[in-house]
């Protein structure tokens, strides 16, 4: 039995490879994430605005509880809630009462919300599609989106 623990215990080299590996990780997705914001295709809305449309259109009847959306997108609870704000009185997303917790909010894509991101995710899709898949051969980026799913399942 401790042969099998001291087996499995991380060594020095693991370590530093894991270091390594979340180091590059990090760097990629840091500098394709500013590559994408500058490059995003519309002043319409913003590229956090787009990310909770985003979200939410992926969502069974493209709504999500709000402490559900937070988990979500890179934002704080604060800025997640300021942004909901901005975009309900666009007309973009409602927002309304969650019927399981009082306290809660459950947050719906209205259909102007969803032409929005319908009509942005098409031009942003390009420029994706030519910064990372321009980049990676169709096997590296099978391969990619297989790890990144793996780490962020085991989370």
């Amino acid at each position: 039995m401790a042969e099998s623990a001291t087996a499995s215990a991380p060594t020095n080299r693991s370590r530093i490879s894991a270091v390594g590996a979340w180091e590059s990780l990090f760097r990629a997705q840091v500098a394709v994430m500013r590559t994408l914001a500058a490059e995003f295709p519309t002043r319409d809305i913003s590229f956090n605005e787009y990310d909770v449309l985003f979200n939410l259109s992926r969502q069974p009847n493209r709504e999500l509880r709000l402490r559900d959306l937070n988990k979500h997108v890179l934002l704080t609870q604060p800025s997640v809630s300021r942004l909901i704000d901005r975009l309900v009185a666009r007309g973009l997303v409602d927002k309304g009462p969650e019927p399981s917790d009082a306290r809660g909010s459950v947050i719906r894509l209205t259909d102007t919300g969803f032409e929005m991101f319908r009509r942005v995710a098409v031009d942003h899709m390009k420029t994706i599609t030519d910064r990372v898949g321009g980049r990676l051969t169709p096997e590296e980026l099978e391969t990619l989106a297989q790890l990144c799913d793996k780490l962020r399942d085991a989370s």
